[in-house]
């Protein structure tokens, strides 16, 4: 099963994830902020405090799926 290992935010919607199979990517979010769930993330005070639990999740209850962010990554070498 996929999950999410690490990430660190790297400015505006982008976050460097981790995954269990050791790859890393870097993740621009921006397209999911218009919709309901992430709504609330566009005030970049509150997309910046993301927590981790084999993938990442804000306070209001979005969270992603591990999948998403491998599929819609860029691999950092």
């Amino acid at each position: 099963m996929l999950t999410v290992k690490d990430v660190e935010y790297e400015g505006g919607y982008t976050l460097l994830c981790e995954f269990s199979d050791g790859v890393r990517k870097r993740v621009d979010l921006t397209p999911l902020l218009k919709y309901p769930a992430f709504e609330e993330l566009r005030d970049e005070k509150q997309f910046i405090q993301f927590g981790l639990d084999d993938t990442i999740f804000w306070k209001n209850g979005a969270d992603i799926a591990p999948e998403y962010l491998y599929a819609h990554g860029f691999a950092i070498a």
